[in-house]
């Protein structure tokens, strides 16, 4: 979960540079009769003490996120910023890197995942002025369904060493079922970074990003496979941090539901989500880099309509179209999406051009400008809640 320090890290004296103690007590539940306390479990940090205790709940993930809490306090006060996202880097060209923010089901381990470019890890990031480093020593994918001729670098980390949760299994083989969803919608497996054949180790690069892919889950079918964003439109997406639940995924969702959580990671933040927006834009800016907002949902219809995700071959000539520069490249012709007013590209080499427009794909244009509106609306709605703290910039790249 975390890094592994060296040989000769494990020979320092470590009793007055503790950077900060995890008291993993995952079986002992927490005292639901405490003040403030609402289930057996509970994740809590004390930043004067360097201290965190991990109570009533034994996913592993816990350790990682409570670190990643830490982060969020402790690397914007030095002007750097912490990022819920993936990050690669191009193996032929060293100073093309990009970041990958996503929710969980949009992809972002999947997509950030490439035969052609370093991994530099998969969830858990810190941008600074002198260039983007790992904060875990890692990656902990989604097994759901996975298949190695559709995610090879994935499915083949998965050996010893490996540590794997809620999978059902052969006792006999030892053979796992990623098709088996009978414990949980969310299998996962963590391994070693260094079990990905092109991961960059140590996973630190001097680089800073050229692009940053907003991932998405668009289960209303209305949002476009790939937008361009403006800065301003990059903190307002970044903030608002959306996707979508689909039937089927949690008990009582029955249709698709927008799914929000600020900066992509809303339970880490310690701040107004507009101070890491800010930093975001600052660097942005300063190191001249791009911002798309990509979805890998539905874009023929609804997820209740019975139509398929936007084909994954796509997606993938899409982020390579985006690693290219070939979406920013002057020649490229856009159309605004309604409500939303983001530029959707008319072409994108190796994707046919009717499915860069959801518009062009429902056969009931009334009901998908409807959906479309709703969704805007949604969006709205959200944003309300930081519209005290956002600025004025970041609230008139909303949906209007």
């Amino acid at each position: 979960m975390l890094i592994k320090p060296t040989e000769e890290e494990l020979k320092e004296d470590f009793e007055d540079s503790i950077d900060f103690i995890i008291y993993n007590a995952g079986e002992f539940p927490a005292n639901r009769f405490t003040t403030g306390m609402t289930s057996k479990a509970s994740v809590a940090l004390n930043f004067k003490t360097r201290e965190m205790i991990i109570l009533g709940t034994q996913y592993a993930g816990e350790m990682k996120k409570g670190v990643f809490t830490v982060m969020h306090y402790l690397m914007p006060l030095k002007n750097n910023l912490s990022l819920h996202s993936s990050c690669n880097q191009s193996m032929k060209d060293k100073e093309d890197v990009a970041l990958f923010f996503g929710l969980s089901g949009t992809g972002k381990t999947t997509l950030s995942t490439d035969q052609h470019r370093y991994l530099i890890g998969d969830d858990e990031h810190v941008w600074t002025d002198k260039g983007v480093f790992n904060i875990e020593g890692g990656c902990y994918a989604k097994c759901d369904g996975l298949k190695e001729e559709n995610e090879p670098d994935i499915y083949r980390a998965i050996r010893y060493g490996a540590v794997v949760e809620n999978v059902v299994y052969d006792e006999s083989t030892r053979q796992i079922d990623f098709n088996d969803l009978s414990i949980t919608q969310n299998t996962r497996c963590a391994y070693p970074l260094n079990y990905i054949a092109n991961a960059k180790i140590p996973a630190v690069t001097k680089y800073h990003p050229k692009n940053i892919i907003l991932l998405t889950c668009d289960a209303f079918g209305v949002l476009p496979p790939v937008t361009k964003l403006t800065s301003a439109q990059a903190m307002y997406h970044f903030i608002s941090g959306y996707t979508a639940k689909v039937a089927g995924t949690e008990v009582g969702i029955t249709k698709p539901t927008a799914t929000f959580s600020a900066c992509f990671g809303s339970p880490f933040l310690i701040f107004h989500p507009q101070r890491y927006a800010n930093l975001l834009a600052e660097k942005m800016e300063k190191f001249n880099c791009h911002a798309y907002l990509v979805n890998t949902g539905w874009i023929e219809g609804s997820a209740e309509s019975g139509v398929k995700r936007c084909p994954l071959k796509y997606t993938r000539m899409i982020i390579d179209a985006i690693h290219g520069g070939k979406i920013r490249e002057e020649s490229t012709e856009f159309e605004k999406l309604d409500h939303f007013g983001l530029a959707i590209p008319k072409t994108v080499e190796g994707v046919p051009d009717s499915l860069l427009n959801p518009r062009n794909l429902w056969e009931d244009k009334e009901a998908y400008g409807k959906q479309l509106k709703h969704l805007a609306g949604l969006f709205k709605k959200n944003f309300a809640q930081f519209a005290d703290g956002a600025s004025k910039e970041t609230l008139a790249a909303g949906p209007q």
